[in-house]
């Protein structure tokens, strides 16, 4: 769904949440510049963070 919305918006920034380990969950590859992911469990203040250097672009 991502890279579908990509397509259209190719500077879209796009965060994964996952209850999977990290290196399972990326599937031992890369993600595309603009996309960040962050495992479960994970405190609100770490979402806010991720969420707000997303949207400042120092993801």
């Amino acid at each position: 769904m991502a890279d579908a919305a990509k397509v259209s918006r190719p500077s879209l920034r796009v965060l994964f949440i996952t209850g999977y380990a990290e290196n399972a969950a990326l599937n031992h590859g890369h993600l595309a510049p603009g996309m960040e992911i962050l495992v479960k469990p994970f405190a609100l203040e770490a979402l806010a963070s991720r969420i707000r250097s997303l949207i400042e672009g120092t993801a």
